[in-house]
């Protein structure tokens, strides 16, 4: 008895400590530890009250309960288990915050990456329909906003056809739709057409969800081999 009163004492002394600790680290309140002990290293947090950050606190997120989150949890760890700890410390990211009804400046998204944080914020109550692919989607972010010279979107833009352009930003648009086209001519979702780097991360998270259209373009070809090159580049090792 006098030992497992240990026990308890030392966790309740411990797990506060840890989460303090985490928050100097990406500077989110409110949050509680989730899980920590993962194949790969990834920190698991989720937000114990509701938070709001930014410079102009304009995001925003809320408290899941837990039954919600323990059942997101196993579908974002079954996930995210593709990546190594070797690529995950390359590309910089190491902590996932599981809460819901995520937005930025009151439009909700799916996921907000922070590469310098090492953070991926998981919108949990987000269209299940895409949410596993999603997932994919906001780590490339990580990826791309950590390697901008292996994924020049320069590049990329100059495999489209010569009249397309992309928007100067992904809200600056209403292409987004995220069902998977068919019928591919250069872009795999309506999303895709937004900006390069949403393009990027379209199709990366499809090479990695393993749902491209059974037929691709020429166009599609060149993007699908661009993404693969680029992270062999990053880590030989890394598979689809």
């Amino acid at each position: 008895m006098k030992l497992l009163k240990l026990i308890l004492l030392y966790l309740f002394l411990v797990y506060p400590t840890q989460a303090d600790t985490i928050y100097e680290l990406i500077k989110i309140p409110n949050l509680e530890i989730y899980n920590l002990k993962t194949e790969n290293k990834l920190r698991y947090l989720n937000a114990k009250q509701a938070f709001t950050i930014g410079i102009d606190n304009n995001i925003n997120c809320f408290k899941s309960s837990k039954q919600d989150l323990d059942k997101k949890y196993k579908i974002i760890e079954k996930n995210l288990n593709r990546y190594s700890q070797n690529f995950l410390k390359k590309i910089n990211l190491k902590y996932i915050v599981m809460c819901e009804d995520l937005s930025i400046s009151g439009i909700n998204t799916a996921g907000i990456p922070d590469n310098i944080m090492k953070t991926l914020i998981v919108d949990i109550k987000f269209n299940d329909r895409y949410f596993e692919r999603v997932l994919h989607h906001e780590v490339f972010h990580i990826i791309n906003d950590s390697f901008k010279d292996i994924f020049n979107e320069q590049i990329w833009s100059s495999f489209n056809p010569k009249e397309f352009n992309y928007a100067e930003c992904s809200t600056c648009t209403k292409k987004i739709g995220l069902e998977t086209y068919s019928k591919t001519t250069g872009f795999i979702t309506e999303y895709s057409q937004s900006t390069a780097s949403e393009d990027m991360a379209e199709v990366f998270s499809h090479l990695m969800y393993g749902n491209l259209p059974e037929t691709v373009d020429p166009i599609l070809q060149k993007k699908i081999e661009f993404i693969k090159k680029g992270l062999l580049k990053i880590d030989e090792s890394f598979t689809l």
